[in-house]
């Protein structure tokens, strides 16, 4: 909305500042950050008067109960205030015509809304079910990625192109596959976050740390001089995404306030599923699709620990972690929370640090 006052930059030259992306990207992080130190406390009350507290026993592993006993009936559904902050935030800062930003904005909001029906199911025990049935949070996650992957395919000002990593001349068009291949983005990088949420602050600063890079990343393919410079496609308009990063990111600052050990709120699947695969189609809508496999490296190895363990006692009737995803592994191996906490927050940075890098090695 204040991106719009400098259409009057003529009657008051100070208006002028609200056309800086930078400018905007800085005060909706500030403003996300502010909402969510305001909107907390109000929804964590609300929360426990609703009693939407977090059901932490687990049938398959009663080992890991004794870790998660102090968890049980701390607050839920944290991500409403996450995702209502960082709607808030971008509806003030940023530009609302721009194409990006409304796709995102729809991914968020979709995204949340399948995380808060999965979230009321399996508080209310809806049928005696821990939330919504895995083939219909996979339906619904599939039709959003046809839906952003079709948008791409057929429309002129979109590619279908994939950029390759650390190569800059080699560029694959995948053409219609592309649609699927953004499902499977979709599908990936929400369910990714999802598995990474088990631990006080482990899921929210990870998706802190590739918030912040796509941010660069979005500025700089919105940016004819550096994407030039570094070899990179241009994409017009996809600078303002570094908006919608930055909101996300003062959003997790705000939201970590809050979930830092000991958590008093937890972001349930409305928040982790919402912010996994709104930094999936951010990737895709820059075209940095593959390196999304390296600044999420903390939930793509998360991701697989499940599909490993899973695959291996199906074939097998064995199972290659204690438990999985990883993060309880390493708990019933003998590392304390906060352990597991900062080291894979620092591993996130180093990624994201590697991340940028590949951009010069090209």
């Amino acid at each position: 909305m204040f991106y719009y006052l400098s259409e009057f930059r003529d009657l008051f030259f100070g208006f002028n500042i609200f056309r800086y992306i930078t400018f905007r990207a800085a005060m909706a992080g500030l403003t996300t950050f502010l909402l969510c130190l305001v909107l907390g406390p109000f929804f964590i009350k609300k929360l426990k008067e609703l009693k939407v507290g977090e059901i932490t026993k687990r049938k398959d592993c009663p080992d890991l109960d004794k870790f998660q006993h102090a968890k049980e009936g701390i607050p839920t559904m944290g991500g409403l205030f996450i995702v209502g902050s960082i709607l808030i935030s971008v509806f003030l800062w940023a530009d609302l015509s721009n194409r990006y930003i409304l796709l995102t904005a729809m991914t968020c909001l979709y995204l949340a809304a399948l995380g808060g029906a999965d979230d009321y199911v399996k508080l209310k025990k809806i049928g005696h079910k821990r939330g919504l049935t895995k083939r219909t949070k996979l339906l619904w996650e599939i039709l959003l990625g046809c839906f952003i992957g079709s948008y791409i395919y057929f429309n002129p000002g979109t590619s279908t192109k994939v950029d390759i990593p650390f190569l800059k001349n080699i560029i694959v068009d995948i053409g219609l596959f592309y649609i699927p291949f953004v499902s499977l983005i979709v599908v990936g990088t929400s369910n990714a976050v999802n598995l990474t949420d088990g631990l006080d602050g482990l899921a929210i600063g990870c998706v802190l740390t590739v918030s912040l890079t796509l941010a660069i990343l979005s500025y700089i393919a919105g940016h004819a001089a550096f994407s030039g410079y570094l070899f990179i496609p241009y994409i017009p308009g996809a600078g303002e995404l570094a908006v919608f990063c930055a909101a996300i990111i003062g959003a997790s600052l705000g939201f970590l306030w809050f979930n830092c050990p000991p958590a008093s709120v937890f972001m349930g699947d409305v928040g982790s599923l919402s912010l996994g695969g709104t930094l999936g189609v951010i990737a895709v809508l820059i075209k940095k699709e593959l390196l999304l496999v390296i600044m999420g490296g903390v939930f793509v190895v998360e991701a697989l620990s499940v599909i490993i363990q899973i695959a291996s006692f199906r074939l097998r009737r064995k199972r290659v972690f204690k438990m999985s995803p990883f993060h309880h592994h390493l708990q019933l191996s003998g590392w304390q929370e906060s352990q597991i906490i900062i080291r894979f927050w620092i591993i996130a940075i180093i990624l994201a640090l590697i991340t940028l890098m590949t951009l010069k090695i090209r």
